[in-house]
């Protein structure tokens, strides 16, 4: 990558190297294991003209999200998350089953997980989804669910069969598309010429300043600051006109954008989050200074950590099978002897292997099976849902261990 793929400047600084990882959401078949495994350099840079921070586009959407293997439902804390986004966004915009006849798009929908509180309201939806297994899964529920990847060109077709949508939601998905221009166009062609936009994206300020590095992987292809999603915006005709800092993820935002004609001057939080990343250096170099030496004291004392436990003979287990825990995995360089497997609750996991580490995914109820001495938490993003959800280790005395922003060992209760 040599050039910004927003601003085009030439001018892109180091920030962190993570050196070379698999994909981080290929994983592995059983009949995988002998076969070669692709690795692609990890890098993320910044582009000192626009600050907008990224990775080279060594993979393509369509080989990440063809088939995918995250099934959004799959999380208690994130689907209540959905639900109470629907009943404010339908205040907030008046939306309406009868009377406007109110039409809602979401962009990247998954499973359905966020439509299908707008179908229980009767308020009329379509989900843009390219993931076919996910897709299905989607319309299976009874979410209306279009298999196609987010361009301009898809933009008008749904615009043109369906008429321009008042909301358009695209949650976790504005870091997942290389070409953020034509991404953006295509929002701009779904929406209303006096409609909304709501983008959900991971918070470079927070990414930074908690040491959340094990967020970026290949399918991220950037990292947004509130100043960088505004210029991305404006590349596609939409202006940024307020925004909210969520806890989701570790740290994000939610950007509501409007068409540029429309949009008026932005809120007041606009310039307040601005003023924030400001202070913390993001449109300078010093800002990121720091972060490469952070990242390598988390793999230090993660696995100082697995070693010192398993030559006491004590057990580990991991929860979770995230993209993001495949990066902590592939960076720190953990196999099946210091971490002989982890679990995920999605059933389209089990029984496969982890990209590049390969340690086996099983069911959770694993776990209680082996009663492990402490259990690796990798979606560490959902700790109060999974401290709740793990407290029956505490039954045998076993222990939760949280590797970001820094190690911790957590004692539950029952």
């Amino acid at each position: 990558m040599t050039r910004c793929r927003l601003c085009g400047s030439a001018t892109l600084a180091s920030v962190v190297d993570l050196g070379a990882t698999p994909p981080c959401e290929s994983f592995l078949a059983a009949d995988e294991l002998d076969r070669p495994e692709p690795a692609y350099p990890l890098h993320l840079r910044v582009c000192t003209d626009c600050w907008l921070a990224q990775i080279p586009p060594l993979i393509t959407p369509e080989e990440t999200f063809t088939q995918y293997a995250y099934f959004s439902s799959y999380s208690t804390s994130w689907v209540e998350h959905a639900r109470t986004f629907v009943a404010d966004a339908v205040r907030r915009l008046g939306l309406d089953a009868e009377e406007k006849d109110s039409f809602v798009v979401e962009v990247a929908s998954n499973d359905g997980y966020l439509l299908r509180h707008l179908v229980d309201r009767g308020i009329r939806c379509l989900g843009i989804e390219p993931s076919v297994n996910v897709g299905a899964a989607a319309r299976e529920a009874g979410v209306p669910t279009l298999t196609e990847f987010l361009d301009p060109a898809t933009g008008s077709a749904v615009r043109a069969e369906h008429g321009p949508a008042d909301l358009v939601v695209a949650n976790n998905v504005y870091a997942h598309i290389p070409d953020v221009v034509g991404f953006t166009r295509g929002l701009r062609a779904l929406v209303a010429d006096d409609g909304w936009v709501s983008i959900e994206v991971q918070h470079l300020l927070t990414l930074i300043e908690e040491n959340q590095y094990d967020t970026i992987y290949h399918e991220h292809f950037q990292y947004y600051t509130v100043a960088s999603a505004a210029r991305a915006l404006a590349s596609g005709g939409l202006a940024l006109v307020d925004v909210e800092l969520l806890p989701t993820h570790g740290g994000s935002i939610r950007l509501w954008a409007r068409p540029a004609d429309v949009a008026g001057e932005p809120s007041r939080r606009v310039a307040e989050v601005l003023d924030r990343e400001k202070a913390a250096g993001l449109q300078e170099l010093s800002g990121y200074a720091e972060f490469s030496a952070r990242v390598a004291k988390v793999r230090r004392d993660l696995l100082r950590f697995l070693i010192e436990a398993a030559e006491r003979g004590e057990t580990v287990a991991g929860y979770g099978a995230p993209g993001k825990g495949n990066t902590l995995l592939n960076h720190c360089g953990i196999r099946p002897d210091l971490l002989p497997y982890t679990v995920d609750r999605n059933p389209y996991k089990h029984g496969r292997f982890t990209p590049g580490t390969r340690i086996p995914i099983l069911a959770p109820e694993q776990i209680g099976i082996d009663k492990p001495d402490y259990v690796l938490v990798l979606p560490w993003n959902l700790r109060d849902e999974l401290v709740e959800q793990l407290s029956f280790v505490h039954a045998w005395g076993g222990r939760l261990v949280f590797p970001i922003p820094e190690l911790s060992i957590v004692e539950v209760t029952s």
